[in-house]
């Protein structure tokens, strides 16, 4: 089977992996990507806050406008050895691109670019603004990427109207699911106290794994609403369960869990946590427990731009999109305060943070090939 590829969008991706761009290091990244802006025409305004690169590109001016995000920074490789070739090497074999960060997000954001790319050329004098929001810092903390920008947006009042994130959304074959809105995520860390001792002496000790098992159960098995068609239920797994000094002799002194709680807008962070915190209280042991927030569930609404999408999704595959919630969140949920429109649509998921991340060849070019005809469609 041959492996020559040459596209555009092979090229340009080809430079980003090439980019050892482990969050929140962008490596370079967005300096091949406002290069590549600036000789379209797009103003580039850099937003460093902390370690992380934050690019805000725009072209144009005025409504409509249309924003396109994502980020260039990677989760770390794993074992190297692993790999069927270096993960920083951009390799084609068999008619697919590997190489860490080309499904998620590589491979989106070069077909973003060079889509827009032969949009401009096309439509050199297009109306309306189209705008890239570009970070470094999505598959960490997510601290100081979007969430910053578009707070910073927010303050200087710009006005969007649609957002296509291009995350791997797609399960089978490109394209066949969208995202329109994500669970939120609240982490609780909780610490109980018991009293160490010999295994020879039970009663002199308090085993805290003994006694707070069937409180771990009880959490485990909350639950608050039930599944609906854009959403999976709310739902809670634990996450890290560590107890114990090393001896096979010891009742350890303390026990250490920690939980992750996936919820949609039908249920507020606020009940979550009072019903999980009445579980901990009526456990027979101290506790010291900590919450952290992370994103905020959202549903946008269906529009315009979803409506562009599904209908040269369907030109281009002979099918219509499904609509599905479920998984990871992404930086739409902070992009949603702007107010606008927004989904997540790119490239097959199957492969994302795996040992060998891949994409078919052709799913770049036809991806990129959608993303312009939904330009072409929302700027005729």
């Amino acid at each position: 089977m041959h492996n020559t590829w040459n596209s555009a969008t092979i090229e340009f991706a080809k430079r980003l992996v090439a980019c050892k761009s482990i969050t929140p290091n962008d490596a370079g990244c967005q300096d091949i990507i406002a290069a590549e802006l600036e000789q379209l025409g797009f103003k580039i305004t850099r937003m460093p806050f902390g370690e992380t690169s934050n690019l805000w590109a725009t072209h144009g001016s005025g409504n409509p406008h249309l924003m396109l995000a994502g980020h260039t920074d990677v989760v770390p490789p794993g074992d190297e050895t692993h790999w069927q070739s270096d993960p920083f090497i951009p390799t084609i074999r068999d008619n697919r691109f590997y190489g860490r960060g080309i499904a998620d997000m590589k491979g989106g954001l070069a077909a973003m670019i060079i889509a827009a790319k032969e949009f401009i050329q096309t439509n050199p004098n297009h109306p309306g603004t189209i705008s890239f929001l570009i970070t470094s810092d999505e598959e960490g903390p997510a601290h100081d990427g979007t969430k910053r920008v578009v707070e910073q947006l927010i303050k200087e009042k710009v006005k969007v109207d649609w957002c296509m994130v291009g995350e791997p959304t797609s399960q089978v074959k490109l394209c066949d699911t969208l995202k329109h809105g994500a669970r939120g995520s609240i982490t609780g860390t909780v610490t109980f106290k018991g009293k160490q001792g010999h295994v020879g002496y039970p009663h002199k000790a308090k085993n805290p794994i003994h006694a707070v098992a069937n409180c771990i159960h009880n959490i485990a098995h909350l639950s608050w609403d039930e599944a609906t068609p854009e959403f999976p239920a709310s739902s809670l797994q634990i996450t890290n369960l560590q107890s114990g000094v090393g001896a096979e002799n010891v009742i350890p002194e303390t026990l250490y869990c920690q939980f992750n709680v996936r919820f949609t807008p039908h249920v507020a962070a606020e009940k979550i946590k009072t019903d999980i915190e009445k579980v901990l209280h009526d456990q027979p042991l101290p506790y010291d427990l900590s919450w952290r927030q992370g994103g905020k569930p959202f549903l946008s609404e269906k529009g315009i731009l979803t409506a562009a999408a599904c209908e040269v999704i369907e030109q281009f595959t002979g099918n219509r999109p499904a609509f599905t919630n479920q998984g990871g969140t992404s930086d739409a949920r902070f992009i949603i305060d702007l107010g606008c429109e927004v989904f997540q649509i790119g490239l097959i998921s199957e492969t994302i943070h795996a040992v060998n991340e891949n994409v078919a060849c052709e799913d770049l070019d036809k991806l990129t090939k959608i993303y312009f005809e939904i330009l072409q469609k929302l700027f005729k």
